[in-house]
């Protein structure tokens, strides 16, 4: 066998395995899906949803309106007069707490992004592979056709030479 045959049988051979491989873990997605989420994972997940929604922009703004119109008109005692230190406090206080949760989020999140692009890889490769099997096949029958076919002719062609010899 030449070397270059030999690489093509030994990458062959790689990319069946491959495949297989491929074929396994598909089984293995389907039979366990890994939605195992710690209570931190699901917190920080329902604290991003919700302050990255507009009910809570609007119920916020809503309450800081309240709370500015309070102070300034003085309905009540002027707990957190201009220029309104205790807001301000308050609202980092907010920000401190709310930025860690949206952090552990969004990296849970890419890293199902990245699982889930890993995976769409490994399906285009496997589809990929799964084309050049086909066409293998393809190629394969139709070189059997072509075998059977030229088989025939030749049968044909000695008949008809006999026929002809017969004849003359």
């Amino acid at each position: 066998m030449s070397a270059v045959q030999d690489l093509t049988h030994r990458l062959k051979d790689d990319e069946h395995a491959l495949l297989h491989k491929l074929r396994l873990q598909r089984k293995q997605r389907l039979l366990d899906p890994g939605n195992d989420y710690t209570i931190g994972q699901v917190v920080a997940d329902k604290v991003a949803s919700t302050m990255g929604s507009w009910r809570f922009i609007i119920v916020q703004s809503i309450i800081l309106l309240f709370w500015i119109i309070l102070n300034i008109t003085a309905f009540i005692q002027h707990w957190d007069p201009y220029p309104f230190i205790l807001l301000n406090l308050a609202l980092s206080f907010q920000a401190a707490y709310a930025a860690p949760f949206i952090m552990m989020s969004q990296n849970r999140q890419a890293d199902i992004d990245r699982r889930e692009a890993k995976s769409d890889y490994n399906i285009n490769i496997k589809a990929e592979l799964e084309i050049e099997l086909l066409h293998e096949k393809i190629d394969k029958l139709r070189e059997d056709e072509i075998g059977r076919l030229i088989s025939l002719v030749e049968t044909l062609s000695l008949k008809l030479a006999d026929l002809a010899g017969r004849t003359a």
